[in-house]
């Protein structure tokens, strides 16, 4: 499956094009970087110190070694090594108080810096993803979008915060520790970096391993995601179906993928660390042995074997991160690629370089031959052409897939057409900023959809503009303000995720008052009034009247009851314009409009019959 191949791609471990990319993140925060840096270093450099400190104790008070230390220490030392060893032991608490407070530093710095490097790249992922056209939404889904900014960001932020600065450190360290122990005794250090192979191999196996499971833990993440983003919104289908337990089934297979996943980087970490601790442990045998012989044979010093001990201990820690590192620079790698991708994905619909003024009012609706079609030549509208004068109210019927709700969506410029043109005020919208046409526009479509936040916050969706009293208005022209003010707080009531707790009703009133609220030029009706009750709808109808008052209105409906009012009826069948005209005009045609009329009237006399029928029967 393309998506979970995507999700299990590792790219590069460093890939110079996208760190650029990303340290674009870190660039207002190179102060806080640079600070890290120098912490970094100084505690690689105080690694050394603590070791030395030990040889000096050693070589000058517990087993004094003639020669040993150079002259210009032997004279600053105290004679007495009681005073000496205090001396060095508060110096090696300085160096040890002073690794802690660097080290804390670093780690501070650099988590806050990547944490506020992923706060603007999460920004820049919504923000990119406000501004998406429909069709990229169509191709999408929702789980893989989810992942990106969630999942691959925490990926991103563990490389910044503990990731390319660490790696520097740890280089530091490697580097620092060669240098004191070759300056040392070049031949235990030579002995030390015979292991060195071994370990090398061990960390190329590991990291194999864990590249693998990590790969898969993404994956299955991804699944995760997708799975609980559709199940949860789909609940009540799934409860409605009995598919409770199909769904706990499924979940519980790629619930099992991620652990079984982790298992395998458990176990790869189970046996690494214990492997380069055994290497490390045979390296020290072997210095312990030759060290020996050259402390017998007065070549080195006891001092010097004890710090060189403590050099090689320090030694092959900062491999074992590297390794780890290593993995944690290639997922971010592979998670960079994959935002970066999210992020350059460039919308269809776009605004030209130079939009053009809207044109004063009034303003007409024209389709010029508009040919439109969501993939390739399958066409869904094939040489339509109408005009909605200003003014205007316009039914459009016809049967499912007919293309009612695409003359919108192409209207609204959530698509672009393939042919034709397609002109507000006889100007061409795709010479318009989109969001600048939409704002003519106001829809309530079939499923109204309502954020977590309050009823007035609803209405408003963010326009300040609208005042309570114009926001009072707006409910009560379409019969909500009664039960607006039938709440303990009003308007300030609380909406929870997906309005729950509100009637189908209750949200399409909803989405009528926020429509009105924002007082568009333009009103679009898609299917509002389908998914509720008869009473609801006979107050929807009764407040149509206000809603439609003085702006161009465009109703798309199966119930012809609640378009008969239109001015002007379009009749789509097959993707094309077949009929126009009043209601009275259309049935006196006999076609298409005339059979659905006929259809609905059938069933509407066989529901009303049947009650009839029923209670004729009963005693």
């Amino acid at each position: 499956m393309p998506g979970h191949q995507e999700e299990q791609k590792l790219g590069k471990a460093y890939d110079g094009v996208l760190m650029r990319r990303l340290s674009r993140y870190l660039l207002p925060y190179k102060l806080m970087v640079a600070g890290a840096v120098v912490f970094l270093t100084a505690n690689a450099l105080l690694q050394i110190a603590g070791p030395w400190l030990t040889k000096l104790a050693v070589d000058r008070y517990l087993a004094p070694a003639p020669h040993s230390i150079p002259p210009w220490l032997d004279a600053w030392l105290p004679r007495q090594p009681y005073e000496g060893l205090t001396q060095i032991s508060l110096l090696y608490l300085g160096v040890m108080i002073l690794s802690l407070c660097f080290s804390f530093l670093q780690g501070y710095l650099m988590q806050w810096t990547g944490q506020k490097a992923m706060f603007d790249l999460r920004r820049d992922l919504m923000e990119h993803l406000q501004r998406a056209d429909v069709a990229y939404y169509d191709r999408t889904p929702v789980g893989r979008l989810l992942t990106r900014v969630t999942t691959d960001v925490d990926a991103l932020n563990e490389l910044f915060a503990s990731g390319v600065v660490a790696i520097l450190g740890d280089i530091c360290v490697i580097v620092f520790l060669l240098t004191a122990m070759l300056r040392m005794s070049p031949g235990l250090t030579l002995l030390l970096l015979a292991v060195t192979p071994l370990v090398l191999l061990a960390t190329m196996r590991f990291r194999r391993d864990v590249r693998g499971s990590n790969r898969r833990i993404r994956a299955a993440i991804a699944r995760i995601n997708a799975f609980l983003q559709e199940h949860v919104t789909g609940v009540s289908v799934v409860q409605l179906f009995n598919r409770e337990q199909r769904a706990a089934r499924d979940f519980d297979t790629h619930n099992r993928e991620h652990m079984d996943a982790f298992k395998e980087a458990i176990i790869a970490y189970g046996w690494f660390y214990p492997v380069v601790e055994f290497l490390g442990m045979l390296a020290l045998a072997g210095l312990l042995s030759f060290g020996g012989y050259r402390i017998r044979e007065g070549e080195l010093t006891l001092g010097a074997l004890i710090a060189f001990f403590q050099y090689a201990m320090r030694f092959f820690r900062p491999i074992q991160d590297l390794s780890e590192k290593y993995n944690i620079l290639q997922t971010a790698m592979a998670a960079a690629e994959r935002v970066f991708q999210l992020l350059d994905a460039k919308p269809a619909v776009v605004a030209p370089a130079q939009p053009a003024s809207l044109p004063a009012l009034p303003l007409a609706v024209e389709f010029d031959h508009v040919w439109f079609a969501y993939n390739g030549e399958d066409w869904v509208l094939r040489d339509v052409s109408f005009r909605i004068e200003p003014g205007e109210t316009v039914a459009v019927v016809g049967h499912t897939g007919a293309g009612k709700t695409t003359l919108t969506n192409l209207l609204l410029r959530f698509y672009d057409i393939q042919k034709g043109a397609i002109r507000v005020g006889g100007v061409d919208i795709r010479t318009f900023d989109p969001q600048a046409l939409r704002r003519l526009f106001g829809i309530v479509l079939q499923d109204s959809f309502l954020f977590t936040g309050t009823l007035a916050s609803n209405i408003r969706l963010g326009t300040e503009s609208i005042t309570t009293q114009q926001l009072r208005e707006a409910a009560g022209r379409v019969n909500l303000l009664a039960f607006a003010d039938s709440l303990s707080h009003g308007f300030e009531h609380e909406v929870r995720e997906r309005g729950t707790g509100l009637s189908t009703g209750q949200k399409q009133l909803i989405s009528f008052a926020r429509a009105l609220a924002h007082n568009p030029r333009f009103l679009i009706l898609d299917e509002a009034t389908s998914s509720v009750d008869t009473e609801t709808e006979e107050q929807i109808r009764g407040a149509l009247a206000n809603l439609i008052e003085g702006r161009t209105s465009i109703i798309i409906a199966h119930r012809l009851s609640t378009v008969q009012r239109a001015n002007r009826i379009f009749v789509m069948h097959k993707g094309q314009l077949r009929e126009n005209g009043s209601h009275q005009q259309l049935l006196a045609q006999r076609g298409l409009y005339w059979r659905l009329y006929q259809l609905q009237y059938k069933d509407q006399e066989t529901g009303r019959r049947a009650p009839a029928a029923e209670e004729a029967r009963q005693p």
